[in-house]
């Protein structure tokens, strides 16, 4: 929009010049016009963005020529519709109502609505064209250079039930990376695919070796590379990509291998002992990321970190599961490509049988072998003399001292065991490996693991609010709160100028439908497990299931369930330890 001066007539004498630089070829448009002392110009600029790989073109210069030009109209205001048109879209599919009691109701809808909107402006419709994976700060900063981590563990839910178009492009990513991968098992000593923990646009190992304390002015050693478990979390976005969507051809192609690469990989990492019949896994880091080794023996690595043993039994259970969902010539294909023979698959359904999981005596999951025998730090005390403890590492460091000596954590590790698998699907996982576990040790779990975090990940309150909200607890309401706040008010030190945590924006908003709506995918259905805070009213959202659109309200007395989809095949649901089945274009109401 050009303020004009009155009576006088604005001319443009535009130039389109193409001329070589030292960076190559550009494109410039030049306008040229008169300007007044005392008035203001506006500016409305139109890019296209066009590259390589894209179809259909001759030349990329060209491209983005043609596509400038092709345009009917170019300005603002014809535009402008289109792009709203193209939003409501995205937004009737993602949007997440939630109506609170307490504090500003609707400063709470207007994070959750901005956590929303960074999550459909980072990974639309137009991801799907692209070879892009999901980078820990979306594409708003220079954090961590780009590099992929396992936050997609925290994106993936909500793309899967509502754009799973999104998520198998996502998905895709890393298969398109699976023989770097598998390059670096072969490097590692190991069998299948190792995913890095920081991979580069390439798949490689970007993970640095050192790392900067601000508080000490010295390196510390870096040694997030045993960080195997990232590779769990692409296997589990694997597997609940097809249950969403039951796409066999998918997981017959692609997913398939992707999953069992990375059994693979943790199959040649166990070592079997004869005398308690267990497997065990060593020498990894858990999420918690604080405990890099042994005291004294830092970098080694711990032994039978709980999580990374759990969710491995998971895993290997489901890679044998499929070849019991795809046909016979499927599985036949898929076996005589990877090349698997039945005793390999016997050894997984041993994993997920044996693996060996440690306890403390109270009964609660111990987080790694020998977790209870390290010293108890006293939290008040440091939170005295530092304010904000969220990293311990640092501060320890520069007293000479190390995370490594101490019960305590950067974020959720054991948590994150029922994050995934939700309280109900630990406790039966734990059943099948020959554990038993009584609520009330799950509840002690959570509260232990809660209380000994510095939640010093963007992603730690995220999967605490989560469990917290699982198990009925208030408490969950204050740790969402936090959640929803952590780049609104920059309480991560200031890295927000670095970029917005993506994976944490994108877990507040799954923290209304995996917690307060309990929403599970499991077997071939999907289950609600409704636990709202008191000072959650109600929730709104929808959520597309195998095909159908599905319209979920929930309230403290009522879950409402209505299919949007008409013309479709009816899908299984799970409420109130009832099954139940929901036709296209029905309602289902449950008294909760």
């Amino acid at each position: 929009s050009t303020q004009r001066v009155p009576g006088e007539t604005m001319g443009y004498d535009v130039e389109t010049v193409s001329e070589e630089n030292e960076r190559g070829k550009a494109i410039y448009r030049e306008h040229a016009f008169t300007v007044y002392p005392g008035h203001a110009y506006d500016f409305d600029t139109v890019t296209a963005t066009v590259h390589s790989r894209d179809p259909a073109l001759s030349s990329v210069r060209g491209g983005a020529v043609q596509h400038l030009d092709w345009l009917p109209d170019c300005s603002f205001t014809a535009l402008l519709p289109g792009h709203r048109a193209a939003l409501a879209k995205l937004w009737d599919r993602f949007g997440v109502e939630v109506e609170t009691t307490s504090g500003s109701a609707t400063q709470t809808q207007l994070m959750v609505d901005l956590h929303t909107f960074h999550l459909i402006q980072s990974m639309s419709p137009h991801t799907v064209a692209q070879d892009v994976g999901t980078t820990a700060r979306g594409m708003t900063g220079e954090g961590y250079r780009g590099h992929i981590f396992w936050d997609e563990v925290f994106v993936m839910p909500l793309l899967n039930m509502r754009f799973p178009e999104i998520s198998k492009s996502l998905l895709m990513y890393r298969w398109r990376r699976l023989d770097a991968a598998r390059q670096l098992a072969r490097e590692s000593g190991f069998k299948g695919a190792q995913f890095p923990w920081q991979s580069g646009s390439d798949g490689r190992e970007e993970t640095p070796e050192e790392l900067w304390n601000h508080r000490s002015n010295r390196w510390m050693p870096d040694n997030s590379r045993r960080q195997y478990h990232v590779g769990l979390a692409v296997a589990y976005n694997a597997w609940q990509h097809y249950r969403a969507t039951a796409d066999t051809k998918w997981l017959a192609e692609q997913g398939g291998e992707l999953i069992i690469e990375i059994v693979r990989l943790f199959a040649s990492m166990t070592e079997y002992d004869a005398a308690e019949d267990r497997y065990h896994i060593r020498k990894v880091m858990g999420p918690d990321e604080y405990h890099d080794g042994y005291p004294g023996t830092p970098g080694s690595g711990v032994d039978d970190n709980a999580y990374t043993n759990v969710m491995v039994a998971w895993l290997a259970r489901h890679a044998v599961r499929i070849f019991e969902v795809l046909s016979s010539h499927e599985a036949d294909e898929l076996e005589f490509r990877l090349n698997i023979d039945p005793e390999e698959v016997t050894l997984w359904e041993r994993m997920a049988a044996r693996l060996y999981v440690p306890f403390a005596p109270d009964g609660r999951i111990s987080q790694f072998a020998g977790y209870e025998d390290l010293k108890d730090l006293d939290f008040d005390a440091y939170r005295r003399r530092y304010g904000n403890i969220g990293r311990m590492d640092l501060i320890l460091e520069s007293e000479d001292d190390s995370t490594n000596n101490y019960k305590l954590s950067k974020q959720a590790d054991v948590n994150m065991l029922f994050y995934l698998l939700g309280p109900t699907g630990v406790v039966k996982e734990l059943r099948r490996m020959g554990y038993d576990m009584s609520d009330e040790e799950v509840e002690h779990t959570i509260d232990y693991y809660v209380a000994h975090s510095t939640n010093g990940s963007s992603l730690s309150r995220v999967a605490n609010a989560a469990v917290l909200g699982m198990i009925g607890r208030e408490d969950a309401w204050n740790e969402w709160q936090e959640a929803l706040r952590i780049d609104i008010d920059d309480t991560q030190w200031g890295s927000t100028a670095e970029g917005i945590h993506l994976g944490a924006m994108a877990g507040t908003v799954d923290v209304i439908v995996r917690a307060f709506a309990g929403v599970l995918i499991r077997f071939n259905r999907i289950e609600f497990y409704p636990n709202l805070p008191k000072n959650v009213a109600d929730a709104r959202f929808r959520v597309l299931f195998q095909g159908q659109i599905i319209e979920v309200y929930v309230t403290h007395t009522e879950l409402t369930l209505v299919s949007r989809s008409r013309e479709t095949h009816s899908v299984n649901v799970f409420v109130n330890g009832e099954s139940h089945t929901l036709e296209g274009g029905a309602r289902l109401t449950f008294q909760l």
